[in-house]
């Protein structure tokens, strides 16, 4: 279970205010569809011998870095600007991407769910993470390209089936089980590391303080930053095992602040005691097992520097995660072209300044062209040194290849059904009235019409009748904020419910009444409700914990926690 916690150990924080294209297309006729082609095309881009990674998180040993850093010093200074930039493609055709990569030289490119196809996505996708590679490849890189996807489970899932669909973090802080959460990010990430990927933007090392989170919510393991940090390691270890780069995000600290920095600034108005007690302590504790990769959010810190977001601050990025926590990995920023960085300057000079601030990787820039053109221009200049951004390559070569391990057979892809149902019955967790359940027929109401028909299938094949009796009433999610999706609403607690499930956050199931129970679900995939079927019907306990603080009911309360 839960392993010795890492203590925080901080000294003083200093509160400072700081194209063309190239030869050698794809052609889209010549890419192929399967496993094998891709990790041919990765073992052609990866034929320069590396030691295994420092970490067992993956970061990469001094003499990888060494080594990355003469081939990077050949690079042309639009190469080099390029090979810093991680890129958004438009649509789903493979040769898209491979196009943008060809065109700017960039490092490679995020997944995102417009990129997915209907239908079966292994294929298209397996085709357009060779296709990048070949891109890499033919411009005279001998490296895997960065092709990274934000699948941390849950509301942030970019492929869905055939792949096995795993819950958001908060799940595995009520599971309480490092090992099982080791085994699942282990199993995540071998599914998207068999369609090529190389990188992972997870897991999120956010501590969330409650109901005025916004963002992150159910995205976070919990509201203990011991937790947090336990869950976070584990689930990076588990990625950097099935040859992904895990990023840890979003530094320093996403969950306390009450707005979302997709739609406009956010600010932090804690002070510095505070985010070391709290905010600090999972980002310190990975740093401290040798995280590869941390992403930066892009909040205005106040008790560091009131005037820049902490993607643009040398104070934050520079002053405080690499000199004062130590951190001598990969800096990436967030998605560049969030409002909160957009509202405030164009493509190329926020990117110029989130270089100059320290960052080494340039996530999604609004106009990827520019950007490469603006580093350039501030190369010429004197604005940029390239010493600088050569070190930046270099880790970020470093890196791939310490992490760039054979890529799995397709025969992976959804093939760890019992696991993923394991951590679905791990995380249930019963609050209120601890009596066991032992229905034998329920009533179902609340939820959407989906959330319903899926309880209730559940049900039926757990021997449950739905034609009356216990009274269960489901919860929806509150919706995920970002990008200025509708919030959803959350539907209160009916008196006249027997059993009360949340499926998003727990927070709901602080209106209990005195006779009731609550459930919380911490998700409503298929797995999450045949869990919840066989609590409802006595076939199985529910035997998590809270990982948050839910109205008067403490952090690690449950009718499971002494069982």
């Amino acid at each position: 279970m839960r392993a010795a916690r890492l203590t925080l150990a901080l000294g003083s924080v200093m509160a400072l205010a700081a194209c063309t294209g190239s030869p050698g297309g794809v052609d889209p006729a010549t890419v192929t569809s399967t496993s094998a082609d891709a990790a041919s095309a990765t073992a052609t881009a990866s034929a320069t011998p590396n030691p295994a990674p420092a970490s067992e998180l993956g970061a990469p040993s001094q003499k990888a870095i060494d080594l990355a850093a003469a081939d990077v010093a050949d690079l042309t200074d639009q190469q080099l600007a390029g090979q810093l930039v991680v890129a958004a493609y438009s649509g789903t055709d493979p040769s898209g991407a491979a196009d943008l990569v060809t065109e700017h030289h960039l490092a490679g490119v995020i997944t995102l769910g417009a990129n997915v196809p209907e239908g079966d996505p292994v294929e298209p996708l397996t085709q357009m993470s060779a296709a990048v590679n070949q891109s890499v490849a033919d411009d005279g890189r001998d490296w895997p390209a960065f092709l990274g996807i934000d699948q941390e489970g849950g509301p942030i899932t970019r492929v869905g089936e055939p792949l096995n669909q795993w819950p958001a973090a908060m799940a595995y802080g009520a599971a309480g089980d490092d090992d099982l959460t080791q085994r699942a990010a282990f199993a995540s990430g071998e599914q998207v590391r068999a369609m090529g990927y190389t990188a992972v933007f997870a897991p999120i090392a956010d501590v969330t303080t409650g109901p005025n989170d916004p963002t992150i919510g159910v995205r976070s393991p919990g509201s203990d930053p011991e937790l947090v940090a336990a869950t976070a390691a584990a689930q990076s270890r588990g990625y950097a095992e099935a040859g992904l780069i895990p990023v840890a995000k979003h530094f320093p600290g996403h969950g306390s602040v009450s707005s979302d920095s997709h739609l406009g600034q956010v600010t932090q108005s804690a002070d510095l005691d505070m985010l070391q007690e709290r905010d600090f302590v999972p980002f310190q504790s990975l740093i401290e097992q040798g995280a590869p990769a941390i992403m930066t959010a892009h909040i205005v810190v106040e008790a560091i520097d009131d005037s820049q977001p902490a993607t643009l601050s040398s104070a934050v990025t520079t002053d405080l995660l690499r000199d004062d926590l130590g951190f001598d990995g990969l800096v990436i920023t967030d998605a560049l072209n969030m409002q909160a960085i957009t509202d405030e300057a164009q493509s190329g000079p926020a990117s110029v300044q989130a270089l100059a601030a320290g960052s080494d990787v340039l996530l999604m820039p609004a106009d990827p062209g520019a950007t490469v053109a603006a580093i350039e221009e501030a190369l010429a200049d004197g604005t940029l040194k390239r010493e600088d951004l050569e070190h930046s390559a270099a880790l970020i070569v470093a890196t791939l290849r310490s992490n760039d391990q054979p890529i799995p057979s397709s025969d992976v892809i959804g093939s760890n059904d019992d696991l993923s149902l394991k951590v679905a019955a791990a995380a249930v967790t019963q609050v209120g009235v601890c009596d066991p359940l032992a229905a034998e027929s329920i009533q179902i109401s609340g939820g959407s019409e989906a959330e319903r028909a899926a309880l209730a299938a559940a049900a039926e094949s757990a021997g449950l009748s739905t034609d009356g009796g216990l009274q269960v009433q489901l919860v929806s999610a509150q919706g995920y904020q970002a990008a200025g999706e509708d919030a959803g609403g959350v539907t209160g607690v009916a008196p006249s419910a027997d059993v009360v499930v949340a499926l998003g956050t727990p927070y709901p199931l602080a209106d209990l009444g005195d006779e009731q129970v609550g459930l919380a679900a911490f998700g409503s995939n298929s797995d999450a409700m045949t869990a919840l079927a066989a609590v409802l019907s006595g076939q199985a306990q529910a035997p998590g914990t809270l990982p948050v603080a839910v109205g008067e009911l403490e952090v690690g309360t449950g009718c499971g926690a002494d069982s």
